[in-house]
């Protein structure tokens, strides 16, 4: 039934979504060319910070973030810091209660460990731990201040859909072929929803800020914090950063088999890149799709940088 509905989802070709002006670019063709022999449900949206050269595919169609929807939790959390409403070196403790499954270490710990929110946030991303992705969106006063945050930047129609914890409780209803089914298809099975060109902009935006641009959607310092912490990214390495020589940030979100998805900034010699990618509805090796993201990267950072020696 899963194939059906991806051949279904697949039957229309993949039309770019990138302004007229753009259109005929290198960089459109490179991924214009790169998204049409992907056999499954896929968006990108790329942009050169130096340059502002930018091309997309379906960037503006909302996909299953998974886990990328933990980003905007993370700059609330800090700009509610820059505020001084949350103390970052506050130490918050984890009950047995708060543990929840998936990806993540706290789960792995005592009940009672006390590390700092700073220490959550970090944990949140580099980990995707969900125990402390449940206590940021807590922390930060829930769902809803997480959606109006969104919506005042701009950065519609992402949405954050539900805490981590509900959403096991949703799947654990569901039979295993039926999860699959769902996290392609239903909405109201995802944490949450992100078009890749509004998750490249929020990505942009903390870039920016970091170099003191303003306005800016938090402090020069919390955005370098940010950027930090996608720096320190410990899962994904066969997406975006797998056959780049140069830096890479990034915040991956997952669903094996069917999604895999990898949004951050390339540090290229040319300047920093944004690449915001999701893969969903996967068909085949989900390591090959893995692949496939990062050979696009790689692809984008020999169009701006010209050929790097292989790896």
């Amino acid at each position: 039934m899963i194939g059906v509905l991806v051949a279904l989802h697949l039957a229309a070709p993949l039309a770019a979504q990138a302004t007229p002006a753009r259109a005929a670019s290198g960089l459109q063709r490179l991924l214009d060319a790169e998204l049409a022999r992907v056999p499954r449900m896929a968006g990108v949206w790329v942009k050169h910070l130096t340059t502002g050269e930018e091309a997309s595919v379906n960037a503006d169609r909302s996909f299953n973030s998974a886990s990328v929807i933990k980003i905007p939790v993370l700059l609330l959390a800090f700009q509610l810091a820059d505020q001084g409403t949350l103390s970052l070196t506050e130490r918050i403790t984890i009950q047995a209660a708060d543990i929840r499954g998936g990806s993540g270490i706290f789960r792995f710990h005592d009940a009672g460990l006390q590390p700092t929110l700073r220490d959550v946030l970090l944990q949140m991303i580099i980990t995707s731990d969900n125990t402390a992705t449940d206590l940021a969106i807590g922390k930060v006063g829930g769902i809803g201040p997480v959606n109006a945050m969104i919506t005042r930047a701009g950065y519609d129609p992402l949405q954050l859909t539900m805490t981590t914890g509900e959403l096991f409780a949703k799947h654990a209803t569901l039979q295993a072929t039926d999860r699959d089914d769902k996290t392609i298809n239903d909405p109201a099975y995802w944490l949450g929803s992100m078009p890749p060109r509004g998750t490249g902009r929020m990505l942009e935006d903390i870039q920016r800020c970091s170099d003191g641009a303003t306005p800016a959607v938090a402090s020069k310092a919390a955005c370098a914090d940010m950027l930090r912490m996608f720096r320190a990214q410990q899962s994904g390495a066969r997406r975006l950063p797998h056959f780049l020589t140069v830096p890479v940030g990034h915040k991956t979100g997952d669903f094996a088999p069917v999604l895999a998805n990898d949004v951050g900034i390339i540090y290229a010699r040319s300047g920093p890149i944004v690449v915001s990618f999701f893969l969903n509805g996967i068909r085949g090796p989900y390591a090959e799709a893995e692949d496939r993201i990062g050979r696009v990267a790689q692809l984008i950072v020999e169009y701006f940088d010209g050929v790097e020696p292989a790896r």
